[in-house]
């Protein structure tokens, strides 16, 4: 135990002392206590901290700590509750939403919280004013019809038309969350490495490549976080961030895989586990030239892959396999709508008389929430699988950040991503799917049948009826076969057991701000 400990106050010193380099003001900010900072050690560096100008999972887990929205989750659900604003109205014909401010709080720059704050902040990714980056503005905020100022500390928004989603909507991560509109003016629209917000920390260094840290918000409105500080590690390897974790030298890690299990259970670390929210699959792209618009070419690529083989051989029983895009808890999925099965002969004879006889992967290299093992490993299994069937495929493999950019500029005919649920919503997990934004829909597949249903269900109030229309979507999904859905993965995080608290939550963000760390 004193070797471990001795690790931990070693990690600390130099996280402190890179803090004090980098940002004078750090020094007096971090403790020299090991309870009061948690590391935590993930596989992919965040893309940036703004919330408008971000859609990845790997800057939602950090910039979630930072930033807060009108509306936030309940710790363990997708239930909303009051956060920015401490309560609200809806108009009977649910057009007008009026939100009544927490009185009081500041962002981390001193700039006041108000209504003017989240009236900037809303019309800042208006459609007039949106800017290609800000991919998620569509989603959550494109109901909006207008955001008004009633006083200092209410604001009412108007919709174009009922949202079902809407209220979900306002508690998310992204583009829902209220950076400081003096921030904003000063960093010239952008906080991808300035960010300022209302949240239990703020960030006060961040070594690119390294790690990032953040402190407590000294001036935060409710309960100050229990551990003051979160040093966020980047190590790219699993098998480093299982050695650092087994070793004490860090105390959550992300990213791990059924190869790893036994190790860490070994070292005497514990294991979160919980069905996830998400799917992990394969992308075609459809844009006009390529081999994969055409829909008979997409079925016969998916006939080659034996998708309950794949993901038994590369998760174990750490992910399910995915038959729809749904997972099988979420309003929409229906058990009688399946993506195309395994038909290697099936296959072989389409790709044959079609011509197609190679292809090019786009894949990333770093373990992904969705994808445990990482882009590459998965690429080649599916590589293997084309080989059967006479197509040889080219692996193209980048860093993440890397991989966003060439799946807008490159020539590839298949790729893989995720997706991780951010609201509970069901419009939320399937709209990326009728977007014509290249970020949110990398292959650019639009049926206008798909699109219209999914349209239409986000105006319509839970029940049977919205069910049927993301059940009827699915079975357009599964027929034109607009993706292959792969795996489910279960979330998995390793943790010392000194680590106690809700750290992670089903929209798959690690919130730090009651997570205890004790130490003997």
């Amino acid at each position: 135990m004193r070797f471990l400990a001795g690790k931990k106050l070693l990690a600390t010193a130099l996280a402190l002392a890179f803090a004090a380099s980098t940002l004078g003001s750090a020094e007096a900010a971090m403790s020299r206590k090991p309870q009061d900072n948690l590391f935590y050690a993930t596989s992919t560096e965040p893309l940036g901290l703004d919330p408008a100008l971000v859609d990845d999972n790997d800057s939602g887990n950090v910039a979630c700590n930072i930033y807060e929205s009108l509306l936030r989750f309940k710790e363990t659900t997708t239930e909303v509750e009051p956060c920015l604003a401490e309560r609200w109205d809806i108009s009977e014909d649910g057009l007008v939403y009026t939100f009544y401010l927490r009185q009081g709080v500041k962002f981390t720059d001193g700039t006041p919280f108000n209504a003017e704050a989240v009236k900037f902040n809303f019309d800042r990714q208006s459609p007039e004013n949106m800017i290609p980056k800000m991919s998620y503005a569509p989603l959550v905020l494109g109901d909006i019809e207008k955001t008004e100022v009633v006083d200092e500390y209410t604001v009412r928004i108007t919709l174009k038309k009922p949202s079902t989603p809407f209220l979900n909507n306002m508690a998310m991560c992204f583009a829902a969350p209220i950076a400081s509109p003096t921030a904003l003016k000063k960093y010239n629209n952008n906080l991808m490495e300035h960010p300022v917000g209302t949240g239990p920390y703020k960030l006060v260094a961040w070594d690119r490549g390294q790690q990032l840290i953040l402190t407590t918000n000294e001036d935060y409105w409710g309960p100050k976080p229990k551990i003051q500080n979160v040093i966020i590690r980047i190590m790219k390897e699993t098998s480093a961030r299982v050695v650092a974790i087994n070793n004490g030298e860090v105390d959550i890690i992300n990213g791990i895989d059924s190869n790893v299990i036994d190790q860490l259970k070994a070292g005497g670390t514990s294991i979160f586990e919980a069905e996830g929210n998400n799917v992990n699959y394969m992308v075609y792209n459809c844009r006009d030239g390529y081999i994969t618009a055409d829909r008979e070419v997409r079925k016969a690529l998916a006939q080659a892959i034996n998708v309950p083989e794949l993901a038994q051989s590369l998760y174990k029983e750490y992910a399910a396999p995915a038959y729809s895009f749904f997972p099988t808890f979420m309003m929409g999925y229906d058990p009688n709508v399946k993506a195309v099965s395994y038909d290697p002969e099936a296959a072989k004879k389409t790709l044959a008389e079609k011509g197609i006889k190679e292809l090019t992967i786009l894949t990333y290299s770093n373990a992904r929430y969705y994808n445990t093992v990482g882009g590459q490993v998965l690429a080649e299994a599916v590589q293997a699988y084309f080989d059967k069937v006479g197509v040889k495929a080219k692996i193209d493999v980048y860093d993440w950040t890397t991989f966003k950019s060439k799946l807008l500029t490159d020539k590839w005919d298949i790729s893989f991503i995720g997706w991780v649920g951010d609201n509970g919503d069901p419009d939320n997990f399937i709209n990326i799917l009728a977007s014509d934004d290249p970020i949110a829909n990398q292959g650019l597949w639009l049926n206008p049948e798909f699109i219209k249903l999914i349209q239409d269900a986000t105006h319509v109030p839970n029940g049977p009826e919205r069910a049927a229309l993301y059940q009827k979507a699915e079975a357009v999904l599964a027929e034109d076969v607009g993706v292959l859905p792969i795996s489910h993965a279960k979330t998995l995080l390793a943790y010392r057991p000194n680590i106690s608290g809700p750290f992670t939550h089903p929209i798959g963000l690690n919130f730090f701000h009651n997570v205890v760390k004790k130490v003997d």
